[in-house]
């Protein structure tokens, strides 16, 4: 009788356990990649009060069975359900991290400062050292870093994740190195037949991240025929200002283009006849240049340089004295008059003897030339060719040494009628329109994670670099793992040792899913069948206890 309220009470402990259990299951229901726990109970030791015994043949009887009294019963182990994986939870997050696999049998890595310790709970955050940490504790997330000299993932011993350390706060800029040019040039714009050209601008970069602009002007030569020509015009550094503003020709021919020569021809009339008010003539008797003044008269010019004059002064019919330019003199283009003004560096010479006079003028551009049949693209500067050169680098005209040479891809431009527009215009980087594009310095402005855990820093220059990987753990028996609180575990002899290196969650195909996190595996319907269960289980051991203690009462009346 005793052995029964003994034993009852051995139930009613075995089921307090298991309603333990169960309430810590409930109590986190929602805690982040909790794993239920279940109890499974075993009987006590049993008293034999009668041994078995065999079948004796020559009696003929059958043997016995042993009489055993079990002693109640015990907390056989708590199992943690650790292989089955909670639901996902979206959070939006991009360092919120579930793990994907098909036996949930992954498991981050984190340090407390002493050892390290593992999770399922991928809720991380970067804290103020620039760390990869846990939200809920501040452990650091462990991983595997970047080797400095190839760039790639080194997989060694895991160490924390300082994903945002100075180095990587910045991506280095990235020199132009290409250029393409596309669109539209119409022979009908008026761009395009004027003196100035159309205006074709460059953006590019050099090796420090500082900005440029190429600016290039486009003029028609024999529009009929499909040809023009490209100069580059000017080159502005940041502040806008000409860095080849004083180039000579062939310090600009080295830069872009090849230097060519052409010879213009003028004649003056030899009379005044004809000629009105301000018009200029030569006479060839008295060898003089004249003009002809408002009343009918005319003055003679005296020319401040007989050979190549800047300036001719005159008395007017007041008998006031007055200037004029060669400009003014002899019909020059303003262009052309530029280029003489600037005859120290662009080298253009002239003889201006008499009547007739001639400006030999150099340029400096390449041909481009159009097919006459469709106007798709023929060739810049020699048949075969499709890209032009801007011999930054090169040339070695600038003595920073920051600049790459840049080349430019023309092979994409039509000549076609659009309205008379010109839609042309020239791009950084190649035809695929991101190789040798350049780049600013970047500055750091988001972090993401792959499915394979790898860290990314991404740039507002459109860069994007490696900064780690997060690595994960595996154990041959997971269940093996003891809770030690804060949503972590540790390893017992019955889980296996840590290697301290991890593995790479995709080797089995397994992944990481970011703005996620993986949930309680709880079920809550079987936690409520399990406590009725035990409840009920609980209620009978202490009905055992209540009818030994009314029998044991009944024998003692019986003493009475």
């Amino acid at each position: 009788m005793m052995r029964s309220m003994y034993s009852a009470v051995s139930g009613l402990k075995t089921h307090q356990t298991k309603m333990d259990v169960i309430g810590n299951n409930i109590a986190n229901v929602n805690t982040v990649a909790f794993k239920s726990s279940s109890v499974t109970f075993s009987d006590l030791l049993y008293q034999t009060t009668s041994n078995a015994s065999g079948a004796n043949a020559t009696t003929g009887v059958g043997g016995v069975n042993a009489k055993q009294i079990g002693l109640g019963a015990t907390t056989a182990s708590t199992k943690v359900n650790i292989t089955s994986s909670g639901a996902a939870e979206t959070t939006g997050d991009g360092l919120d991290i579930r793990l994907s696999d098909a036996n949930t049998t992954n498991f981050f890595i984190v340090n407390n400062g002493s050892e390290n310790l593992f999770t399922r709970s991928g809720s991380f955050y970067i804290d103020g050292s620039g760390n990869l940490c846990m939200t809920s504790t501040g452990y650091n997330v462990m991983g595997w870093q970047v080797d400095p000299t190839t760039g790639e993932i080194q997989k060694d011993t895991v160490s924390a994740l300082r994903v945002m350390k100075q180095e990587n706060l910045t991506s280095a800029p990235e020199a132009t190195t290409n250029g393409t040019v596309s669109g539209i040039l119409d022979k009908n714009d008026s761009d395009v037949t004027s003196e100035a050209g159309k205006i074709m601008t460059l953006n590019f970069y050099d090796d420090l991240g500082y900005q440029y602009t190429a600016k290039f002007a486009i003029r028609a030569v024999n529009k009929d025929q499909c040809e023009y020509t490209v100069e580059l015009a000017s080159l502005l550094d940041s502040n806008g200002t000409d860095i080849i503003a004083n180039f000579t020709d062939a310090q600009k021919a080295s830069l872009f283009g090849n230097q060519t020569t052409s010879n213009s021809t003028y004649t003056l009339p030899t009379s005044a006849t004809g000629l009105s008010s301000g018009d200029c003539y030569y006479d060839t008797g008295a060898s003089t240049y004249n003009i002809v003044l408002s009343n009918g008269t005319t003055a003679a010019l005296t020319p401040d340089n007989a050979t190549n004059p800047t300036s001719f002064t005159y008395t007017d019919e007041n008998g006031a004295q007055q200037t004029v330019t060669p400009q003014d003199v002899f019909g020059f283009t303003a262009l052309e008059w530029q280029n003489i003004q600037n005859s120290a560096t662009t080298n253009v010479t002239g003889t201006m003897n008499g009547a007739t006079y001639t400006i030999a003028s150099p340029t400096v551009n390449y041909t481009l030339k159009f097919n006459t049949a469709d106007g798709t693209f023929d060739y810049v500067n020699m048949s075969g060719q499709s890209k032009a050169t801007l011999n930054l680098s090169s040339s070695g005209l600038f003595t920073n040494g920051n600049f790459k040479d840049i080349s430019i891809d023309f092979s994409t431009c039509l000549n076609q009628n659009n309205g008379g527009k010109s839609t042309i215009g020239a791009d950084s980087g190649d035809l695929d329109g991101t190789t040798g594009k350049g780049k600013k310095l970047g500055a750091m402005i988001g972090l993401s994670v792959d499915t394979s855990g790898k860290i990314y820093g991404t740039y507002d220059n459109g860069n994007t670099t490696l900064l780690g990987q997060i690595a994960t753990a595996q154990f041959a028996n997971a269940s093996g793992l003891e809770k030690v609180g804060d949503n972590c575990y540790t390893t017992t002899l019955n889980s296996g040792d840590f290697d301290g290196i991890g593995v790479d969650i995709s080797a089995d195909g397994s992944k990481m899913t970011t703005g996620e996190l993986e949930m309680s595996n709880v079920d809550l319907s079987t936690e409520f069948t399990q406590m009725i269960i035990t409840q009920r289980g609980f209620q009978a051991n202490s009905r055992v206890i209540t009818t030994s203690d009314t029998l044991l009462e009944e024998l003692v009346n019986l003493k009475r």
